[in-house]
């Protein structure tokens, strides 16, 4: 199925950071650890940011935002966004002019190019479209997800075992738990393929930290009284090697050297 086919038919992609727990802290932690790295007024590149979930608050906080996405539905969405304007476009092949901007987003497109060149080619594109010293911010989804997710639901059955354990030696999700097929990360390898492609300072943030599990059990009624114990859990051990896997989603910041 290709992408267009899944955001068409499945789950809807304007919700996904607000309808479960688990989504809504990833939405606030990657929100706190792109502030902590954006200056006033960067203008950001949201390569395959979707409907425009972090390109709004981006805006309304006064930073020029472009977003680019394969699917034109999410462009046609994400365009009504106060602030944001937007286009479809594709990781590896990007309109945008060199050295253009301050900060260039990858906040999906390398989970979905499971192809290792073809994340290369999205990570060279981001380094030419910005400035000298301009900050890349790109995410990806941990192999552990899938343990986590089922092991804590009570869904992780003798079957579904070996497919758990292959997405965790070789990065190959193959649907087991939902969503399309896709590429997931290790810390290291996020590191290592953002290095590879010309970055410095490179550093590596486990997102939702240990406790996401834990909020999706208790659901949504109880969001509100859990959050603030698992945000601060989150950042206690965001660069731990020990437990950064354990976050669902992985991301990685670095500069294009100046």
């Amino acid at each position: 199925m290709d992408l267009a086919t899944h955001y068409a038919t499945g789950p809807a992609e304007d919700d996904r950071l607000t309808r479960t727990p688990h989504g809504r802290l990833e939405h606030l932690r990657t929100r706190e650890l792109l502030r902590r790295h954006l200056t006033e007024g960067d203008r950001v590149l949201d390569v395959g940011g979707g409907t425009g979930g972090h390109a709004a608050w981006l805006a309304a906080e006064g930073h020029p935002v472009h977003l680019v996405d394969v699917v034109p539905a999410h462009v046609a969405r994400a365009a009504t966004r106060p602030g944001v304007t937007a286009s479809v476009g594709d990781a590896r092949s990007l309109d945008a002019a060199d050295a253009s901007h301050d900060v260039v987003l990858l906040l999906g497109p390398l989970y979905h190019l499971v192809d290792a060149g073809d994340r290369a080619r999205a990570l060279a594109e981001a380094r030419r479209v910005l400035r000298p010293g301009g900050l890349l911010a790109a995410a990806g989804i941990s192999r552990y997800l899938s343990l986590l997710e089922t092991g804590a639901a009570g869904t992780l059955t003798s079957g579904l075992g070996d497919r758990v354990r292959a997405v965790i030696e070789t990065g190959a999700y193959d649907g087991h738990v939902g969503f399309v097929p896709t590429h997931w990360h290790t810390a290291t390898e996020l590191h290592d393929e953002v290095t590879t492609a010309g970055f410095t300072d490179t550093a590596v943030f486990g997102v939702e930290g240990p406790s996401w599990p834990a909020l999706d059990a208790a659901g949504l009624a109880r969001f509100d009284q859990l959050v603030e114990p698992a945000l601060r859990a989150a950042r206690i051990v965001e660069r731990d090697p020990a437990l950064i896997g354990a976050s669902a989603h992985l991301l990685a910041v670095a500069r294009r050297p100046a």
